[in-house]
């Protein structure tokens, strides 16, 4: 039963024979305001709000204190910005070990927004691989398919109609036993109809795309685990209207390593490669070896993750400023 929801040695690990009777495992499959909802051997229930856990991550379940349960450590964690003006980092998903990046054949295909959802991947050590849908709707869905694969050699491209009948046996070689994967991209570009593929049914409501400008419409609400048949976990996921780059230093780095390295080789170690001399981006530019566009995109995901990083670490040690206040109050006010 565990080995189907996604437990292996890794977590297996951190725990033993007697802790696994008193405080059993369960997977959390959805996050709701009001608690985790988790599964297990013979365990379907949600948990009140108190583990700091995303959809799925592993936990130990206390029964007498749930809201105490223990949290295991991650395989992975995909995390984002959140949206809005207040600096905070938002859990994505935790323990994938494939991020499908799904966008269609339309005008929702742009290179920058795969970047993005690629670096994410990569900063967690999930495999990304892209995933195009809808080629029915292109003239030549192999243009797509070739501007997605210039984005990095290390991401496999695979091109599916999500309403085919062949979308596991395009999968296949990442939803084996045990595997958990999740599909990320823009709303409408088919995610849930390809959970629904996997599912062998229809159980997900889906909704078509606006004709007029090939726009998705929101399905999908919230983040949830789905287990089907051949024990491999699926994630489905809403749209995400904003994904902001932040701790992704190294996620970014292995996206555009080519360019990485080729920065190394600049004569000043703050090179902006604008217009310093000795820089070794812009000589290769100039000798038509990288595309100045990606250059472009490069440097704006490196500034942004630099910007938000920054903010965050800020955030965080006002907290923990005001966090050591509050307790020498309390302990003062205790004296009196």
């Amino acid at each position: 039963m565990l080995q189907g929801l996604g437990w292996r040695n890794f977590f297996a690990q951190q725990t033993d024979a007697d802790e696994m009777v008193t405080t059993p495992p369960v997977r959390v499959t959805q996050v709701h305001r009001n608690g985790l909802h988790v599964v297990g051997d013979g365990i379907d229930e949600l948990v009140p709000p108190g583990p700091e856990a995303t959809v799925g991550d592993w936990l130990m379940l206390n029964r007498e204190a749930p809201a105490q349960s223990r949290v295991l450590e991650r395989t992975s964690l995909i995390k984002r910005r959140a949206a809005g003006l207040e600096r905070v980092m938002q859990m994505i998903a935790a323990n994938l070990d494939t991020a499908f990046i799904v966008t269609s054949c339309n005008q929702d295909f742009n290179v920058a927004r795969l970047e993005r959802y690629i670096a994410l991947a990569m900063e967690a050590e999930v495999a990304p691989v892209i995933v195009l849908t809808k080629p029915d709707l292109a003239e030549d869905p192999e243009i797509f398919a070739g501007e997605a694969r210039k984005i990095s050699d290390r991401v496999p491209v695979v091109v599916v109609n999500a309403k085919g009948e062949a979308v596991a046996e395009a999968l296949a070689e990442w939803c084996r036993p045990g595997q958990t994967v999740a599909f990320m991209g823009s709303s409408g570009v088919g995610k849930t109809t390809l959970t629904n593929a996997l599912s062998q049914d229809e159980a997900i409501e889906t909704q078509a795309i606006r004709e007029a400008d090939a726009r998705g419409r929101h399905t999908t609400t919230r983040r949830q685990l789905h287990f089907v048949p051949g024990g491999c976990a699926v994630l489905d996921t809403p749209g995400m209207r904003e994904l902001q780059m932040t701790d992704a230093e190294a996620g970014i780095g292995d996206l555009f390593s080519d360019l990485r390295d080729l920065g190394e080789g600049c004569k000043f170690r703050d090179c902006a490669h604008e217009t310093e001399p000795g820089c070794a981006v812009l000589a290769a530019l100039e000798r038509g070896e990288i595309d100045g566009a990606r250059i472009k995109r490069w440097k704006k995901l490196v500034a942004e993750e630099r910007f938000n990083s920054e903010s965050l670490s800020e955030r965080r040690m006002r907290d923990k400023s005001f966090g050591k206040m509050v307790r020498k109050v309390v302990k003062n006010s205790r004296k009196k």
